[in-house]
């Protein structure tokens, strides 16, 4: 499954010619292209979907929804250790991703 998650921009550069942030998920951090929300700011949240920023959010709304899939296991399912999912299913421990 592939989520749209909220993300807390935490640096901003250009890279190739393309406006790229390093953004945090909950304790995760992945570079995020910005081209869709060009006037984005550090500190500020964006819902990131497939490495694009789409749509600027709160920071109270990005909390809640990052609380709510932390809760449920979502955050680990979408950005867990692939190596580590792969293992898991192997030995069929239950802890594999469902994708």
């Amino acid at each position: 499954m592939c989520l749209a998650v909220p993300g807390r921009v935490l640096e901003i550069a250009e890279r190739d010619g393309t406006r790229m942030a390093t953004v945090d998920f909950g304790g995760v951090q992945k570079e995020v292209c910005l081209e869709y929300l060009p006037d984005l700011r550090v500190g500020e949240y964006a819902i990131v979907h497939v490495g694009f920023a789409l749509q600027r959010l709160d920071e109270e709304s990005a909390r809640k929804t990052l609380d709510l899939f932390a809760e449920l296991g979502m955050l680990q399912e979408e950005f867990g250790d692939p190596w580590e999912q792969a293992e898991a299913a192997r030995l069929g421990d239950g802890t594999e991703a469902r994708r």
